[in-house]
């Protein structure tokens, strides 16, 4: 049992991989042979980040949390940096390519993000006697601002669901900093505002709208009115796959859908392998977050238990997004499923955050 629990993070990786080999393999039925077998690719970035968690595991954390603020900025310069340098793909310049590679520096400022933030609340709280309003205004402050600059850059490529991401971050981390849980309530009411006056603006003044966010902010609105209507063929050709399944999937995916090997990829895997494959890999998902959580309640140290608490966070609302789109429940992201869609910086992102959960984990157990 001991040596189990000794391994287990590498056994869940063990079975992330498997899965997303096989969703992978599915998929690449609608994917351009030009981009080869992105399965093996994927094993390729897996092996990659299997060595990043084995460096971080053995890095002291003080060290990583002091650079979190250098991480930080080095991240939103790389963001600054795409404006520049960066190649567009499907209207979107998200990512630098080097060498044939695509980097999207968004998914490493989540990672930042997370530690910085673990950085700050911890700086924040030291000396508990000092807590008061306008402390916790000032930590507030603090945390909107590190959320504020990269969403504004990430905004203008355009990647709404990075920004989201941004946001669960922030408003997670925040909840567990410990602060008086009446601001929430007021940043509820300042949101549901901003979100009316929004809705007026586009409805009776998108002219400003556009002159504001530019055109394509149109398109993103869009988006969401047909996941309202369940309209698009996207989304229809997903609830077909997934819904014709039947317990153990089809032989063959039946119907097209674009992003089949990233955004749609539970799609390929729940027309592959049904009703039973779907709640296996549910399974192996939430277990995971469970395992993760189960850690963070035996953290005595505040700034680990934030760091974990924000990890955790980003991969349950990327699970719950990325499928909750896909059979219509939530609107059409463009998030990806963890350790399971296709993409290299995506899933070296995860196996980065997971080197620091077993960093963290390591040095609870010493």
């Amino acid at each position: 049992m001991s040596y189990i629990k000794e391994y287990k993070t590498y056994i869940f990786l063990l079975l992330f991989m498997i899965l997303s080999y096989l969703s992978i393999n599915k998929a690449s039925l609608y994917l351009s042979p030009s981009l080869g077998k992105l399965y093996y690719k994927q094993m390729i970035w897996y092996l990659i980040g299997i060595i990043f968690i084995i460096f971080i595991k053995k890095t002291n954390i003080k060290k990583i949390y002091n650079v979190s603020l250098l991480l930080y900025v080095i991240n939103n310069v790389f963001l600054l940096g795409l404006f520049f340098f960066g190649v567009e793909i499907n209207n979107t310049k998200a990512w630098f390519k080097i060498l044939n590679i695509y980097i999207q520096p968004s998914e490493f400022m989540k990672i930042s993000m997370i530690l910085f933030n673990s950085y700050i609340i911890h700086s924040y709280y030291k000396n508990k006697e000092k807590i008061n309003k306008k402390k916790e205004l000032k930590l507030i402050i603090s945390l909107f601002i590190i959320f504020l600059i990269p969403s504004i850059l990430t905004f203008i490529e355009p990647d709404t669901g990075a920004i989201i991401g941004y946001f669960v971050i922030f408003i997670s981390m925040l909840y567990i900093s410990g602060i008086d849980k009446k601001w929430f309530y007021k940043l509820s009411i300042l949101f549901v505002l901003l979100i009316i006056i929004f809705v007026i603006i586009y409805f009776y003044e998108q002219e400003l709208l556009i002159k504001i966010f530019g055109s394509k902010i149109i398109y993103r609105i869009e988006r969401i009115i047909n996941w309202k209507s369940k309209s698009g063929m996207q989304l229809t050709n997903s609830l077909i796959a997934i819904g014709s399944s039947g317990l153990y999937g089809h032989k063959n995916v039946p119907l097209y859908y674009p992003e089949a090997g990233t955004d749609f990829i539970f799609t390929s895997f729940a027309s592959a392998f049904g009703f039973i494959g779907s709640i296996i890999l549910l399974i192996i998902c939430f277990s995971f977050d469970l395992y993760i959580i189960n850690t963070i309640t035996k953290i005595k140290n505040k700034e680990n238990k934030y760091t974990l608490f924000g990890i955790v966070s980003l991969f349950l609302y990327h699970q719950v997004q990325n499928i909750g789109m896909t059979i219509g429940l939530l609107p059409i992201t463009g998030i990806t499923l963890p350790l399971i869609s296709y993409g290299g910086s995506s899933l070296l992102s995860y196996l980065i955050l997971i080197g620091l959960f077993e960093n963290i984990k390591k040095e609870h157990s010493s």
